[in-house]
């Protein structure tokens, strides 16, 4: 106990001094000289989180505490830790921001994962809870060769935590940096060190409660926000929906989207044309890939399925998944709210140039009413907002953290390694310890490395390779009678294969060649575009030079974009890999990858036999309906 008090403190101390610079190199930050009042709503958040870790670590004394919190979480408790676990920073950040930036087609990520807990509750959630213990491969174990299924299902769980801790890691950077100011890579190890004291010595009791909270304050911020920005239409949708439409930022950024079509638009044409699909989400066929691999894919996700083992009933289990609905629910809904109140009141290429992925869309909003950004009030809202979404990526890195390290301790080496022998307690807890130091310093090198990088992608194949790879074999494994050893090992390995196979063949990555042909295309369009402008000007016309300064300062920025991705491509003929052009045209492999992850299990498992699977299958069945011989909690 005093050498985990003597590494609590020095974690903390850690955290504190890569911390301190911030009041001496700061000046960049977007919080300009209220920096002072960010950094103290982010220590006052952390702090807090420190405190629920240091209460929890009095509660771990088992490796059923650390993995699964004894299994003593209510199906209260466990459906705020989901939403918390599940509202990461592309929830918060990213889809209020493609919503200010595309309108309709953002808000289909929200609908896309909120159908997702549809399947969960229907499928997943307490037939896991009645086969697994700690981890995705017990599930696959229970029937299978135990051996096998630990080894591909820890494989599995290690590559989906990698894609996600990744975009996570560079999304907590990246919100640090622009509200601080402190470097990029000092704002990850930041990240990475919170989540280590969390894990390290809360394990699942800790992330648990950090996630509720983090939820609460969470919605909260939402819902102020909302309320502040519906308030003067009386709460009525048409009257907010029309001053979206006749918005002329809207308007110029609809106009921007669609290029030469939008010529033959009028205003109210191009902000109509804000609140439908197509703007980012062009064709049809990649709309559905997409829905495929958020719907199936949450079912998949190694450190969603681990929650389902922290609640001491199948009723609970249940209970969990539906206040998780409601509340991630609800607050999908308040994303169309401050993704289209930032587009209105903020503006898309006012928050493009803060980021240009738009995932400061919710926090300028929030400093927008609160004062904007020369008042204490505004960046206070800013700062907290701001602090929320840090907290919420800190938590999930930590919930996906534990999930890889679960994976590495309990499967590979408690299950694989010392297979047959006898392993204390204290044993496997300090296995998941070791197995968390060398993810989390892992997240962080992988997070520092990708600077700069485009991450949406690691997202989108987090979640192609849950869908393609674990959710089949979960499921098939729980509910089909010829389900089998062979069967699982084909569809996990051609799952995650062919998601990631077409996925680094996909548009996703960059081609420099297409890159430098589109900056062309701008910037051999300059001239002309410059005399229309100038001629605009000189017509004296009032509404016309209006149009023509807006349209100005569009081709500005889009001409330095142009010469920017111009210079990161210098001397680059191919992607990474070696490809000029996409060889797959989606964006997202789902509507292929998870049609052969269920046909890979099914045909292996049709042409081959397994004897402990068939004999199983009774136990199985009687078990996930009935939740039979299923250990008892340890309340907390």
């Amino acid at each position: 106990m005093k050498d985990q008090k003597t590494l609590f403190a020095a974690l903390v101390s850690a955290f504190v001094a890569l911390m301190i610079p911030v009041s001496v190199y700061a000046d960049d930050a977007a919080t300009g000289h209220y920096r002072w009042l960010t950094f103290g709503v982010f220590a006052t958040v952390i702090l807090l989180t420190m405190y629920i870790t240091v209460v929890a670590a009095r509660k771990v004394h088992s490796a059923s505490d650390f993995y699964t919190a004894g299994g003593g979480i209510t199906g209260l408790q466990n459906g705020w830790a989901i939403a918390g676990d599940y509202l990461s920073a592309a929830s918060f950040l990213g889809i209020a921001g493609l919503i200010s930036q595309y309108g309709y087609d953002g808000f289909m990520y929200s609908v896309g994962w909120l159908v997702a807990y549809i399947t969960v509750l229907l499928l997943i959630a307490e037939p896991c809870r009645n086969i697994g213990k700690y981890t995705l491969a017990d599930i696959l174990a229970y029937r299978n060769d135990p051996k096998k299924m630990r080894v591909v299902g820890a494989l599995s769980v290690i590559t989906v935590s990698t894609f996600y801790l990744t975009a996570q890691m560079v999304g907590g950077g990246v919100l640090v940096k622009t509200l601080i100011g402190i470097d990029y890579d000092v704002s990850v190890i930041a990240v990475g060190v919170l989540m280590l004291v969390y894990v390290l010595f809360g394990g699942m009791v800790a992330t648990t409660w950090v996630q509720i909270v983090k939820a609460i304050l969470l919605v909260i911020a939402s819902l102020a926000i909302v309320m502040l920005v519906w308030t003067p239409y009386g709460f009525s949708l048409p009257a907010f929906l029309a001053d979206i439409v006749g918005d002329a930022r809207v308007q110029a950024q609809v106009a921007k989207l669609l290029g030469d079509p939008a010529k033959a638009m009028s205003a109210a044409e191009l902000g109509q044309r804000f609140l439908e699909p197509g703007l980012y989400l062009k064709a049809p066929i990649d709309q559905i890939s997409l829905s495929l691999a958020l719907v199936f894919g949450t079912a998949g996700m190694p450190h969603i399925l681990m929650r389902f083992f922290t609640v001491p009933t199948a009723q609970d289990a249940r209970k969990s998944v539906v206040w998780a609905m409601a509340i991630i629910g609800g607050f999908y809904v308040l994303t169309l709210f401050l993704g289209f109140g930032a587009a209105h009141l903020v503006g898309p290429a006012t928050i493009a140039s803060v980021d240009a992925g738009g995932n400061m869309a919710g926090p300028l909003l929030a400093q927008y009413i609160g004062g904007g950004p020369d008042s204490l009030w505004g960046n206070f809202m800013l700062a907290f907002v701001s602090a929320v979404a840090f907290a919420t990526i800190v938590a999930v890195v930590a919930g996906l953290v534990l999930a890889a390290a679960s994976a590495m301790a309990h499967d590979l080496w408690v299950g694989v390694v010392r297979s047959g022998e006898q392993v204390s307690a204290q044993q496997q807890i300090n296995a998941a310890r070791v197995a968390t130091v060398l993810v989390g310093t892992t997240a962080i090198v992988i997070g520092i490395a990708a600077k700069g990088q485009n991450v949406a992608s690691l997202v989108a194949l987090a979640f192609a390779v849950a869908a393609s790879a674990n959710f089949p074999c979960v499921l098939l494994t729980l509910y089909w009678k010829r389900c089998n050893t062979q069967g699982v090992v084909a569809g996990m390995i051609v799952g995650t294969v062919t998601a990631v196979g077409l996925t680094l063949v996909s548009p996703n990555l960059t081609y420099p060649k297409l890159v430098r042909a589109a900056a062309h295309k701008i910037l051999d369009a300059e001239s002309q575009k410059r005399a229309d402008i100038a001629a605009s000007i000189a017509s004296g016309n009032a509404a016309a030079i209006a149009k023509a300064t807006q349209a100005s300062a569009a081709l500005d920025k889009a001409v330095r974009k142009a010469t920017d991705d111009m210079a990161k491509v210098e001397g680059q003929e191919t992607s990474f890999i070696g490809l000029e052009k996409p060889l797959f045209e989606l964006k997202n492999p789902g509507v292929v990858s998870i049609p052969l992850g269920f046909l890979a299990v099914i045909l292996f498992s049709l042409f081959t036999r397994d004897k402990r699977a068939a004999q199983m299958w009774d136990e199985v069945y009687a078990r996930q309906i009935t939740g039979i011989r299923v250990s008892r909690p340890t309340r907390h």
